[in-house]
């Protein structure tokens, strides 16, 4: 029996194909996953990304019956059976959040709203209506406005956004995240976002052949966060690597120093932003 850890997130632990669980630093506890890429597909190619065989693409279609079935069935296992006893046999055991995170970017999902809509319904029937939902996303497809949907959704029923943003330079969104994206795309899809539901930062900070991010990139990162609405953002989940890149170039990622990421998250502070900090 494999105990849930912070540093093992298989998507595969539950024997399902859509809901895992897994123990986020995040969140602070247990988190109920909701896989909408099994195909191990995404439009984007982060270099830190620890699913394995990765593949450029979109999520498959969902079989959503499939999906309620297995949500249903695996919330009423976490709350009355013993799956966190045997499973996580020391500390915390509370549901901290529903994620839609997985193996891709979720967004790019067709009917993501209506989807949305039934995690929702299938949360407040469990009787956990005070557990947020989650989406954790690259933001790339919030022009969409079945995405659009899904994040007021989300804002409605008190759940919030984890927004991807690793640089702030064109040059290291692509080398960091594999895509040509300007720093103004990716503040208009911010704060966009924001206007739809409460929206978190989340960025993922590392060394890079042995050299930490320099002033002038957290400078540019920090713009590009500006230009989206300091006001209108929740704040940033500034965090390290701490598990393994499954990435052709994991070999050039590696670990900042947790006196690195607090001196970072000192700057981000001074720009008027509540700063969470995971190494």
């Amino acid at each position: 029996m494999t105990p849930l850890s912070a540093q093992d997130h298989r998507r595969d632990v539950a024997g399902l194909t859509y809901v895992y669980p897994v123990l986020s630093r995040r969140a602070g506890g247990v988190s109920v996953g909701i896989n909408l890429n099994p195909n191990n597909a995404c439009n984007w190619h982060c270099v830190y990304c620890q699913v394995p065989d990765l593949v450029r693409g979109a999520a498959p279609r969902i079989d959503v019956e499939r999906l309620v079935r297995e949500l249903t069935g695996f919330l009423d296992e976490l709350l009355h059976g013993d799956y966190l006893a045997r499973h996580l046999p020391k500390g915390p055991r509370e549901i901290r959040d529903i994620a839609f995170s997985g193996n891709g970017e979720p967004t790019s999902a067709a009917g993501f709203d209506d989807i949305v809509a039934q995690v929702i319904a299938i949360r407040d029937a469990a009787g956990l209506a005070a557990v947020p939902v989650r989406l954790i996303t690259n933001g790339s497809l919030m022009s969409r406005a079945a995405v659009q949907r899904g994040v007021a959704r989300l804002g409605a029923a008190g759940g919030e956004v984890w927004f991807k943003v690793d640089a702030g330079l064109p040059a290291d969104i692509e080398r960091i995240n594999g895509v040509a994206l300007s720093p103004q795309q990716v503040s208009r899809a911010l704060a966009r976002c924001a206007a739809l539901a409460p929206t978190w930062v989340q960025t993922c900070l590392f060394a890079w052949d042995g050299v930490a991010p320099d002033d002038a990139q957290i400078d540019a990162y920090l713009a590009c966060l500006e230009a989206a609405g300091i006001d209108a953002l929740a704040g940033v989940l500034l965090y390290g690597v701490a598990r393994p890149s499954m990435q052709p170039e994991a070999s050039r990622v590696s670990a900042l120093t947790e006196d690195q990421l607090a001196e970072i998250a000192r700057r981000i502070k001074q720009k008027g932003l509540t700063v969470r900090v995971s190494p």
